[in-house]
């Protein structure tokens, strides 16, 4: 049984210690794109927030997305100013490409952004960032739509907003609460694997990184923050909302076809050393176990109802085999696609053919409760039919949930069985960005070890981009080791005058 600890995942988080000196902890970026009036007093105020209440060494960073105005020379005037400023310049338009860019490149160990108006209170940055300098979580987000948050809009934003995060809710699976609030912060480590999976260079970043890495496990703090709309917003309502739209499809579609290799972002089972040697802890059970009784409910149900049919023209006992074979067939099918995540017609007929083994166990205890009730009374009322069937059948459904993870859909990622694989896509040249006018240099994609080179395609992947793939945790040696790729970072004052991706 694969263990949350297996190789293949993220390292534990550790707590960052508080006396590092040197590297900034925290690198507050500001994405901008013609803020030539608002980006002086936001970096000011900023930077005098963070000198007066942030005990750790920091940073803010400007990244202006090929502004037309004097924004970078507000920007360049900003950096010889303050110390603790430094500012970087791309030719190409895209707050996704923006943050991406400069994430990538940082050394700070914290990574945050916040929206050029400072809309959000400055007083939650604290807590924002403190869950991941603690190593308690992996991203933190600030949300307007919290019990306890105060929020200052006009009806139009509210609807919207809210209209956006239950379609997230309902198309994705969505459980964080706030996807567009402009204020956010990930742990470095997070970010050198996660971001590679993001697709989009625009507003839809956020909810796409969001999306993946809650799918993946990992631990999302909210914060709930004060916020005050600003009125001289440039956002583009409708052509957002577009996007946003289509890029809920793409992700979507990508996640039911399972094109994205979420494995190498889990993290151990515990943060703890005594939780990290652990054996045997099953994966997902808890899901597993709510997939499993949903859909053991609406078999039931459906059950009841063929015997009940089945009944008006035959005996109890052909009844109960015809209604019970039928929807065993259905939740076999149901619980291999909903509740173990089995996709594909590979091993359809022998997880059936399973299935049908559990459910001749199912039958002989049903049967025998028939046969033992019509033992001890002539002529039983349709009721009392009806009751020992269901009690019968709570005690084949734990037994079905026991073979069904153990031996129709078991968990063989550590036993042999078919290994997982984790497709990395990779443009074949390393792209650079444009900073103006200081050295370029180039950011190789090196993945730790040497690994098999096989061209596959990936229906994830971008177009003009090769794969490789490998089993997590294996390296071409034949040795066990952590698989999480560690990506080089791209440094500060990079260039590329088309697209990265």
């Amino acid at each position: 049984m694969r263990t949350d600890s297996s190789p293949g995942t993220l390292p534990a988080r550790e707590h960052l210690p508080a006396g590092d000196a040197g590297t900034p902890v925290l690198d507050v970026v500001i994405p901008v794109y013609n803020e030539e009036k608002d980006l002086g007093p936001c970096v000011l105020r900023l930077h005098e927030h963070l000198k007066r209440t942030f005990p750790y060494a920091y940073r803010i960073t400007i990244a202006d997305n090929a502004s037309t105005d004097t924004t970078p020379q507000v920007a360049k005037r900003l950096e010889a100013e303050i110390a603790e400023v430094t500012s970087f310049r791309l030719e190409q338009k895209g707050r996704g490409r923006a943050l991406r860019t400069v994430w990538s490149a940082s050394d700070a160990p914290i990574l945050a952004y916040m929206d050029v108006d400072l809309s959000t209170d400055l007083n939650a940055l604290l807590p924002l960032v403190a869950p991941l300098i603690s190593g308690h979580s992996d991203l933190a987000i600030g949300s307007r739509l919290a019990r306890s948050s105060r929020v200052v809009r006009g009806a139009k934003r509210e609807f919207i907003s809210r209209s956006y995060n239950l379609i997230l809710r309902g198309s994705l699976q969505a459980r964080f609460s706030d996807a567009q609030c402009g204020f956010k912060a990930i742990r470095r480590d997070v970010a050198q694997v996660l971001l590679p999976l993001v697709e989009d260079t625009g507003w839809f970043f956020d909810t796409e990184m969001l999306v993946l890495a809650e799918r993946a496990g990992l631990r999302i703090h909210e914060v709930p923050v004060d916020w005050v709309d600003d009125p001289d917003s440039t956002v583009h309502i409708v052509k957002t909302a577009t996007e946003d739209l289509k890029g809920v499809w793409r992700v979507g579609k990508a996640l039911t076809t399972g094109a994205l290799p979420l494995d190498r972002l889990t993290r151990p089972f515990g943060d703890d050393p005594r939780d990290r040697d652990v054996q045997d802890v099953p994966k997902g059970l808890a899901r597993q176990l709510v997939g499993f009784c949903v859909v053991g409910g609406l078999s039931t149900l459906f059950y009841l109802l063929l015997y009940s049919v089945c009944r008006q023209f035959s005996g109890s006992q052909i009844a109960n085999a015809l209604a019970l074979l039928v929807s065993a067939v259905a939740n076999t099918a149901a619980n291999r696609r909903l509740t173990f995540g089995v996709r594909g017609r590979g091993g359809a007929v022998r997880h059936q053919a399973q299935g049908l083994v559990v459910f001749g166990i199912g039958l002989a205890l049903t049967s025998g409760s028939l046969a033992a009730l019509n033992a001890a009374s002539s002529d039983p009322s349709h009721s009392t039919e009806l009751a020992v069937l269901i009690t019968a059948n709570l005690a084949a459904t734990v037994l079905r949930f026991l073979l069904f993870r153990a031996w129709v859909f078991p968990d063989r990622d550590g036993t042999g069985g078919p290994e997982s694989t984790v497709v990395a896509a990779h443009a074949p040249s390393s792209p650079t960005y444009q900073t103006g006018g200081l050295p370029s240099y180039q950011q190789p994609f090196e993945p730790r070890g040497p690994l098999p080179q096989r061209p596959a395609q990936q229906p994830y992947a971008p177009q003009g981009t090769t794969t490789t793939q490998f089993r997590a945790g294996e390296a071409a040696d034949g040795t066990w080791r952590d698989s999480t790729m560690r990506l080089q970072p791209v440094r500060p004052h990079d260039s590329d005058p088309g697209e990265p991706r």
